[in-house]
This record gives C-alpha cells, structure tokens and sequence, in this order.
C-alpha cells in the first residue's frame, strides 16, 4: 500500500476549548510541521448546519494529511504530541483513513494526493473530496448552490458521512463524503436533473473557482468516534 491520507475531526465543547482550537489554527502549525513522516497537511474549520454552509462551526475542527503508509499514519496520529493535545480537548474524535484513488487538480499550488495504481479499480467503500479556492467575485453565486446540494447529499441515504470544511471562510472550501461504493457515488454526481449536476455547469460557464482540486479515496478504516459511534458501521449496515 503506498501513500494514506487522513482526515481526523475534533468536536469541543465549552467554549473555552472552542476558542483554545481556533487559536491552534495559527498555534499548531510549527508542532504540525515537525511530526515525523507527514506530508501535505491543512487545518480546516467547519461549516454549521447541514456541514456545508457560509456559518461556521466553533465546535468542530479538521486535521487532514497524508503520510507515506497506513501503518505510520496510525502510529503518528496515535502518538504526535499535536493529535495528542487535539484529542485531550475535544469531547470527541474520528479519524479516517484513506487511500488515495485518482486525484486531478491543486491544492495550494500542489498535488497532494498520489494514487497508488492498485487501487484503481478497488471495491468496497469510496470517499470523495472536492476542494476549491472560490473567486472573490464569484462568492455569492456560489453559496447559493452549496448549501442546496450540501442538504441534497444528506438526505441521499448512500450517505455514510458528510462534512464541509475549510481554510478560509467563504473562500477556500472543501466537501468530504462517504459512499458504500463508486457506483452510489457517480449516480448522485452525475444526475443530470440533480444539483450538483447543475452547479458543476454553473461552475464551468461562470469559472467560478481560482483553484480546484478533485480526488477519490479507497477507505481503509478508521478509529475514535463521531455523534457516539463510527460513521463506517452505517456502510455495514447497509450492505
């Protein structure tokens, strides 16, 4: 197996822990760069609601990352004095793991994502992650089509987990979702009567984003919990 990606979520309470995660958006970072092993990585706020909307979140923060084997990514994620601190406040974490599938386009100038050619065709659970860098021009339209399609992903009960994060509020978004396999995912995306469907020919007519980065992920497992349980036990129950 070669390169994973993670992407592990903090839930906090009082707000003294809230205010303690936003300062580590800036804090972290020195701490987030000396973990042995990692590579890309970004730390992300959340969005309220249905998890993809311009409110933010204060209670829920996102580290993503990749490292060079599932094997140090969860001996790092287990043992960094960073994940460790992250953990300690929170009333709540989960981290998944993933292998990356087919990735195209950037992420603050990079292609984070490398994916492994014996994953190509691989069965069973699918993760999908868009990210964008949204023109200034360009918010408004935007987040008249987000939220809908947020809410639309929701309902669709294929949906393991779904989340909406990002760098910048309004400005640099990324989509996090579940699927119990690529064939749920595609019919969701590819509707042509659906919203996504339509915000993705928006997108093109209007070049609504500065920067975009699309990429699939064969899901590995996970540890810790989120809302009491793990997200993945729903894949199981669905099958």
């Amino acid at each position: 197996m070669g390169q994973t990606a993670t992407l592990s979520l903090f839930r906090f309470g009082p707000w003294a822990d809230r205010l303690w995660a936003l300062a580590m958006m800036g804090a972290a970072r020195p701490a987030m760069a000396r973990v042995p092993d990692i590579g890309f990585w970004k730390l992300c706020g959340s969005g309220t609601g249905e998890g993809f909307t311009p409110v933010p979140n204060t209670q829920v923060m996102a580290i993503l990352a990749t490292w060079p084997s599932e094997r140090i990514a969860r001996e790092r994620i287990a043992g960094a004095r960073i994940f460790a601190r992250y953990r300690a406040r929170a009333r709540e974490s989960w981290t998944v793991f993933l292998a990356p599938v087919s990735a195209r386009g950037q992420w603050s100038g990079q292609a984070p994502f490398r994916p492994d050619r014996g994953t190509g065709g691989a069965a069973g659970p699918i993760a999908a992650l868009t990210r964008a860098t949204v023109r200034p021009s360009k918010a408004t339209k935007f987040w008249r089509h987000s939220p809908g399609i947020s809410k639309v992903i929701g309902a669709d009960p294929n949906v393991a987990f779904k989340i909406g994060i990002g760098e910048v509020p309004l400005m640099q978004q990324v989509t996090f979702s579940i699927w119990p396999d690529a064939g749920a995912m595609a019919r969701f995306a590819r509707d042509p009567a659906g919203p996504h469907q339509k915000a993705i020919e928006a997108v093109r007519a209007g070049a609504w984003f500065r920067e975009e980065l699309y990429a699939r992920f064969a899901v590995l497992g996970d540890t810790g919990t989120w809302e009491g349980a793990s997200p993945l036990q729903r894949l199981e129950h669905a099958a």
